[in-house]
């Protein structure tokens, strides 16, 4: 049994991490695909992202001459969720359901803060990469939080799904 839900946990961590790299991939299709003349590929995806960021063209990585989905921050914060889930097994166990204390990811957002309030009262004028490096470590620090969640989630799915079949539903 224990084989079993070890088994569970990391499938959940590899279908996690799938999706955050098909996340990351989606965010880096509307530059190339409009730098390769596929605009009705792109556009749709732009307004997508749009709903979701601000897209400021000045605070925003560019690839081939054409605009990330998303701002340097964003794709900072989706990047360390991919960071995140790679280094995770390397340092706690997949199968750990227990989250670390909230404290770790309030400090997470003091780099971020920081970045973001010094800016907004023109003490100094953040960059691309201040941008992007406090929104990596905010990234990073989710994914420890949303790993454990999602490998709960599914053991939680496998045992209501195992109860159903016992019963005879």
């Amino acid at each position: 049994m224990l084989a079993v839900m070890k088994r569970r946990a990391w499938k959940a961590w590899a279908a996690g991490l799938a999706f955050v790299v098909f996340w990351v991939l989606l965010i880096l299709t509307p530059p190339i695909a409009k730098a390769n003349g596929l605009s009705s590929l792109s556009t749709p995806l732009y307004a997508f992202f749009g709903y979701l960021c601000h897209q400021i063209p000045d605070r925003s990585f560019f690839i081939e001459g054409e605009q990330f989905g998303v701002c340097s921050r964003c794709f900072g914060v989706y990047l360390g969720l991919v960071v995140g889930f790679l280094i995770y097994p390397l340092w706690r166990s997949v199968g750990e359901l227990e989250p670390l204390p909230k404290f770790w990811l309030f400090l997470s957002l003091v780099p971020i803060t920081i970045d973001w309030s010094l800016t907004i009262f023109h003490i100094w004028e953040n960059t691309h990469l201040s941008r992007f490096f406090t929104g990596l470590i905010l990234g990073v620090a989710c994914a420890t939080y949303i790993v454990p969640a999602i490998v709960e989630i599914s053991m939680n799915i496998a045992v209501r799904r195992r109860t159903f079949v016992d019963s005879g539903s």
